[in-house]
């Protein structure tokens, strides 16, 4: 069995209580972090916060179906890797979530093997907000899988929470991530995490990346959120 290095969050869209079950039983086993919702709104809803890396979304949900769930996603565009699962096998059908905005094709009944290699394969993509080898900004270097920090002054090691949200900045650099943004990514939608702890992690970066010397601070844009940018001082 291969597993998946940590941080990879999944999110699952199916109304099938039992298949719902069996999935996510799977997936944790294979080293996933897998959140759940058997409605279409509650998974629009959930990928609008763009906290995982791969969603997989059941053609047939109550509320809002999966094709008009997608479209509405990629028109707003939310790019998060979509599974389309589904038990409508015609060419018709498989043509027309596709060019919804699927990114791969897998039809009701299926087997939990090949599930497993779909989502593997994709989660290899390197696309959004997948982990990729080291990350590297303004002289500092990132190891997301190590959770290692190296600076001219030196290198220190990560808590899983404080890699998770180091690696949100490094894959954004420059750019003003919303606090509703980092507690999702990090945390998990409606993981009623109050907003302080994201401070106090917001804290603890920034001494580690004093500790190893970098040019990088983590600027505080008051009313939305933070921003990791090069130090002018």
């Amino acid at each position: 069995m291969e597993f998946l290095e940590d941080g990879m969050r999944i999110l699952l869209i199916e109304d099938d209580e039992k298949l719902c079950e069996a999935v996510s039983f799977a997936l944790t086993a294979d080293g996933y972090t897998v959140d759940a919702c058997r409605e279409g709104d509650d998974g629009l809803r959930w990928m609008r916060e763009r906290a995982h890396d791969l969603v997989l979304l059941d053609r047939m949900l109550p509320k809002l179906d999966g094709v008009s769930l997608l479209k509405k996603a990629r028109a707003e565009g939310i790019g998060t890797p979509v599974l389309l699962v589904t038990a409508l096998g015609g060419v018709g059908e498989r043509v027309e979530g596709l060019d919804a905005g699927a990114d791969d094709y897998l039809v009701k009944p299926f087997a939990i093997e090949e599930l497993r290699a779909r989502v593997r394969a994709m989660c290899r993509r390197p696309r959004g907000w997948e982990q990729s080898g080291t990350l590297s900004y303004a002289g500092v270097d990132f190891d997301p899988m190590q959770k290692l920090l190296r600076g001219r002054e030196g290198e220190c090691s990560l808590s899983k929470r404080e890699s998770d949200l180091l690696e949100t900045f490094f894959k954004n650099p420059g750019q003003t991530l919303p606090r509703g943004v980092l507690l999702a990514r990090v945390w998990g939608p409606d993981a009623g995490v109050e907003e302080g702890n994201l401070d106090n992690y917001i804290h603890f970066l920034r001494r580690r990346l004093r500790s190893v010397g970098s040019g990088l601070q983590i600027a505080t844009v008051r009313g939305v959120g933070y921003r990791l940018e090069e130090d002018d001082v």
